[in-house]
């Protein structure tokens, strides 16, 4: 899967740390320590979560382990002094002072996944490759991708310079990577990580909303189909998990959570049975892909 996967050995799932309770140490420290305990050994992260304490937290809950986890955070955001928000600033000065940051606030001297928090066309693509290579060539990262959801940004990247991940929205309810992107990223060994796996937990229970372009009716009925497919040995959640995991193999899901059972109901997705073709199928059947209608 790219440079990413000849240099390590991938994970199967990864622990999205961005709802982790920084408010509530105990509860980070206890969803760390259940992961850990659980076999999960990748932790994505971004400076941007929580103006940089998610980052913070979650190396002083890694302390000690090193080198049996992986970490991947995010750079590109820049909060302005005023606190009122941030703005997009992909540039070569930035990143090198945010990395330091961010290696920092982790406790670490590298980064196993650098990842451009977002993107645009008008990115100076250039100056970008040529500071994630001196991170690299420094020590400080070990491989570098991109956070996006824009098609022509993640052509951009992938036919610029050698990306070893994209991580994107996929789930049953966002199927719009399916249209071009997972193609692509699967014919160029690229490692997808999916986010939003779960839909805001509106496929595994949580009180219905619409989504995107699906209106309740639709979620709906999108929920009793995981839920139709689930049973006492592997819950809906985990079906969610199984969804994204069947057609692609070069996909690791990222799955957020805020608390511990969370994460142990997620890891134990790898000792849930997978879908078979016709539960596959029967999700798939219960709702309408969309396809992205802009920045195609």
């Amino acid at each position: 899967m790219g440079n990413y996967s000849r240099m390590f050995k991938l994970p199967t799932l990864a622990l999205g740390c961005m709802s982790l309770p920084t408010n509530e140490p105990s509860i980070f420290d206890a969803c760390i320590q259940t992961a850990i305990d659980s076999g999960i050994t990748m932790f994505d992260t971004a400076d941007l979560y929580d103006r940089g304490e998610n980052e913070r937290h979650l190396g002083k809950a890694l302390k000690g382990l090193r080198g049996k986890i992986m970490l991947a955070t995010k750079v590109g955001n820049k909060w302005r002094q005023d606190g009122s928000g941030w703005d997009w600033h992909p540039r070569k000065e930035y990143i090198l002072k945010a990395v330091d940051e961010s290696l920092h606030r982790l406790q670490t001297d590298y980064i196993d996944l650098y990842q451009l928090h977002g993107g645009t066309l008008e990115d100076p693509m250039d100056e970008i490759l040529e500071t994630f290579d001196i991170l690299k060539t420094a020590g400080k990262i070990r491989a570098y991708g991109i956070s996006s959801i824009r098609p022509n940004v993640i052509r951009k990247h992938l036919s610029s310079g050698p990306i070893s991940s994209v991580m994107m929205q996929y789930s049953l309810a966002d199927r719009r990577p399916e249209e071009s992107l997972l193609p692509l990223l699967e014919k160029n060994e690229i490692t997808v990580l999916a986010r939003g796996v779960l839909a805001k937990g509106l496929l595994c229970g949580k009180s219905m909303t619409p989504y995107l372009n699906h209106n309740m009716s639709a979620m709906e009925n999108a929920a009793s189909a995981m839920i139709a497919c689930s049973g006492p040995d592997r819950s809906p959640t985990q079906t969610c998990i199984r969804f994204v995991m069947h057609r692609y193999k070069n996909i690791v899901p990222v799955i957020g959570v805020s608390r511990p059972d969370q994460v142990k109901e997620m890891a134990d997705t790898l000792r849930s049975p997978p879908l078979t073709p016709e539960e596959y199928m029967f999700i798939c059947g219960s709702l309408s892909p969309d396809v992205y209608d802009a920045h195609r």
